[in-house]
């Protein structure tokens, strides 16, 4: 990889962020990738690279650390994610969509190599296939979150057509990890059931037992990301966000999967105002632009996921 590049991973103590900052210090130079967030610097990343605190809603201040730490590339990940937002909505609205339009002038005024900005299923609404939901389709996201994502879609694809911004972009899934905790999203719940299922735990789901979503194993969503991040420009069709998929499931489906390995483990229902969330969302999406344009194509199914996640949480444990 070229050693001219420096990064910087904004949000990097979220879900993604962490794991994110991590693989991309094992590509590049781990001194050439910054990490910032506003909160305390997550245990992950102590000792593997710099890390800077950072206020994303501070123009000046971000401007600033581009510039000092001649910054190339910018993956902004830092957002108020779906179940949080229905909280305050006016407040992820200012967040989400303020902080992208900082990133994006100051890609354009200092001409940065490549943005990478995450999207999200909760752009589509209940009027588009909840089924191989097609990458243009009717999008009418009904939350907070969706509508904000969608949003910035559409200034993605602005500052690439008007001002030749390279962005790049992903509408992510239900994201499963077990390296660090969930941050408030409606798919969360599939990360709780493994932990209490770990714990033998009974759990008690927010969602229906039959409701199916979309969702990825984090391994393949990073290596999705900086895929899309490492292909050639000639190759992105899309600057607006792509489609992408690996598998679904229900609640019932993944308790059934982890009782394979655990028994034991118990499961209840008591939907509540996520419900009303993911029944906006597709079950499955339609990803053939992205495994034409850049060759995606995930390594995870439900099974060898399901596998991977217990004994990772297993391990973690026992120390």
């Amino acid at each position: 990889m070229p050693a001219k590049e420096r990064i910087l991973v904004i949000g990097a103590c979220g879900q993604i962020g962490v794991e994110l900052t991590l693989a991309l210090r094992k590509i590049y130079e781990p001194q050439h990738v910054i990490a910032a967030d506003l909160r305390d610097e997550h245990p992950l990343l102590k000792g593997t690279g710099p890390y800077v605190t950072l206020d994303v809603m501070n123009r000046e201040m971000l401007h600033v650390l581009v510039i000092r730490h001649h910054i190339t590339q910018i993956y902004h990940l830092a957002a108020i994610l779906s179940a949080t937002a229905e909280k305050n909505p006016a407040l992820a609205w200012h967040i989400n969509m303020q902080s992208l339009i900082h990133v994006l002038e100051i890609a354009r005024e200092e001409n940065l190599h490549k943005v990478y900005w995450p999207s999200s299923i909760a752009v589509f609404g209940k009027g588009a296939p909840r089924l191989q939901t097609p990458q243009h389709t009717i999008l009418e996201p009904t939350t907070a979150y969706g509508i904000s994502k969608l949003a910035g879609e559409r200034w993605c694809e602005y500052y690439h057509e008007r001002y030749g911004v390279d962005v790049r972009s992903l509408r992510y899934p239900g994201l499963i990890s077990y390296k660090s905790s969930p941050g408030g999203g409606t798919t969360d719940y599939a990360i709780e059931m493994f932990q209490a299922a770990v714990d033998s735990r009974k759990y008690c789901c927010p969602l229906a037992a039959d409701t199916r979503l979309p969702m990825m194993y984090m391994p393949d969503a990073i290596r999705a990301t900086i895929e899309l991040m490492e292909a050639p420009a000639d190759r992105i069709s899309l600057h607006s966000s792509y489609n992408i998929h690996a598998f679904q499931f229900s609640p019932a489906e993944l308790a059934a999967a982890i009782q394979q390995h655990i028994p034991g483990f118990v499961v209840c229902y008591r939907p509540d105002f996520r419900q009303q969330i993911a029944e906006s969302w597709p079950e499955s999406v339609d990803d053939h632009l992205a495994r034409n344009d850049w060759d995606w194509k995930p390594a995870f199914d439900l099974e060898t996921m399901t596998r991977d996640m217990l004994q990772n949480l297993q391990q973690l444990k026992k120390r």
